[in-house]
């Protein structure tokens, strides 16, 4: 199932989405009512929903959705969770967690956040700040959303708790990250995370192998498969629920594959007028400019 926020007749409304993403209609519970929110939605129902009740259908217009969700708290992230990205960000030099080993992969995840205000959706545009950054990047992943919550769940539960998967691109003002020696202010500038088209449940994808690609212009940059992370999804929601206790509407962005622009020589950052789209099998396509 799909599901996704449209913005219908000025208010942000929940919908079903057709198999081919070109119809939808109002998500309602039981007795037909409908859902305030994508987060109210996943609180309520928790796991993966069965069929929701299916009014009139109507003609999905790509200018009516919105980012299918913004979580009420930070979006965890996941850092140098591909092979071929950790390789890459240590030649680039703007490893700012690098040092000694830097192209080693990772022991364990790396987890940092980005703020909820970073949330924008599908067409949406992404901002270069100007006067804080000359160097923003892109980074295609898939994203988990989390339905039943809990605190130390094992890797074997770790897919009962998932209700869905959707596209993330973690924007990241690079010049900002090597700056300050953390991640967390370069990733968290407001709209640095366009996020959608929609939520797809977790009942339709294999998480263990889905392809993501991303283009800047046209031009393919990344082109990899989540068989290839470090850390798979279920090792991930092992290792952040150990201490902290996940709720129904988190999201964790399970980290991006090689060929983001700093990998380049020289480096090839977002700039006005670019474009990036995201195609991650089984989801469909994000797609924002640049301004």
């Amino acid at each position: 199932m799909r599901l996704a926020t449209l913005l219908l007749d000025g208010h942000e409304t929940v919908c079903c989405v057709s198999s081919d993403g070109q119809r939808c209609w109002p998500a309602t519970d039981a007795e037909g009512a409908p859902y305030a929110s994508m987060a109210e939605l996943i609180r309520r129902v928790s796991a993966v929903p069965q069929d929701m009740p299916a009014g009139e259908t109507f003609p999905l217009d790509p200018a009516m959705l919105r980012a299918p969700l913004v979580p009420a708290r930070n979006i965890m992230c996941v850092g140098k969770n591909y092979g071929d990205h950790v390789r890459e960000f240590a030649q680039s030099g703007f490893d700012s967690s690098g040092g000694k080993g830097a192209e080693t992969v990772p022991e364990a995840p790396i987890i940092f956040t980005k703020t909820p205000e970073t949330v924008i959706g599908p067409g949406e545009p992404i901002r270069i700040p100007h006067g804080l950054s000359r160097q923003v990047d892109y980074e295609a992943e898939l994203a988990v959303v989390i339905g039943q919550g809990g605190r130390g769940i094992a890797r074997a539960a770790a897919m009962e708790h998932v209700f869905g998967f959707t596209i993330v691109n973690d924007v990241t003002a690079r010049d900002l990250q090597l700056k300050h020696g953390q991640w967390f202010l370069g990733k968290s500038i407001d709209g640095f995370c366009p996020m959608g088209p929609w939520i797809v449940t977790a009942d339709e994808l294999d998480a263990a192998n889905i392809a993501i690609q991303c283009r800047v212009n046209g031009e393919l940059r990344q082109d990899a498969t989540t068989a290839d992370l470090i850390f798979d999804i279920p090792a991930l929601i092992e290792a952040i629920s150990a201490g902290i206790t996940l709720k129904p509407g988190d999201v964790i962005a399970t980290g991006t594959p090689a060929g983001v622009g700093a990998g380049f020589t020289p480096p090839r950052f977002l700039a006005p007028g670019d474009v990036v789209t995201i195609d991650v099998a089984g989801i469909g396509r994000l797609e924002n400019g640049v301004v």
